[in-house]
């Protein structure tokens, strides 16, 4: 099981609700980017500690697909609240996917109807201009609990989006690369170009969108 220390510090320190945030959706050249704050109390913390269906929980990357569903649910279900922000590919060519990332953090506190005391975020950089205190942590979500536990869902919200997107633009083939660059989908780009989906400031759409 990750490490609950740093959420163990800080209850020890007075705080009473942790908000830990992950975002999915960065890379990708199409779709949105999601971001998800779970929160945890210290009573949820100790109830947290005893389950074994969360000892699962890690990095989303290093989980599969399947386990990652089997996980949201029960994540879901644990943690005291879950605040989901999304920001679509418009508003990411508008503002740049920093910000546009940034955005759906606040947008993911926003949806609580519970404000943390305190945030721990995965990431180099902590969100601008909000009022609580926070504490970036790269690569958080490799060793600390909750940011994993945000990472899943974030993972999974996001996917299940593509999937959707999938059904409308099967072509592009969205349910497996879930917008990523790969192969296919940048052969998939060549040949029917970029659709209302696509980031169009990201460079290979861009460089498509250039030569149309």
């Amino acid at each position: 099981m990750l490490s609950l220390d740093k959420e163990k510090s800080l209850f020890e320190k007075g705080h009473k609700l942790i908000g830990s945030i992950d975002e999915s959706g960065r890379g990708p050249l199409a779709g949105p980017v999601v971001a998800v704050t779970v929160t945890l109390k210290p009573d949820i913390y100790e109830e947290i500690l005893s389950c074994d269906d969360l000892k699962l929980v890690n990095d989303s990357k290093k989980l599969t697909a399947k386990r990652r569903e089997e996980l949201f649910d029960i994540i879901s279900e644990k943690f005291f609240e879950v605040g989901v922000g999304i920001c679509d590919n418009k508003t990411i060519d508008r503002v740049n996917i920093l910000q546009a990332a940034f955005l759906a953090m606040k947008k993911s506190i926003g949806a609580l109807k519970k404000k943390p005391d305190f945030i721990l975020l995965d990431g180099g950089f902590p969100i601008p201009n909000i009022t609580c205190e926070q504490q970036n942590i790269i690569k958080g979500d490799s060793f600390i609990f909750s940011i994993a536990a945000a990472s899943i869902i974030a993972k999974v919200t996001r996917d299940r989006i593509m999937k959707q997107i999938h059904d409308k633009y099967p072509f592009y083939g969205f349910d497996r690369h879930k917008g990523y660059g790969t192969k296919l989908h940048l052969e998939a780009l060549s040949q029917h170009g970029p659709c209302s989906l696509h980031r169009r400031t990201f460079g290979p759409v861009k460089n498509i969108l250039q030569k149309i």
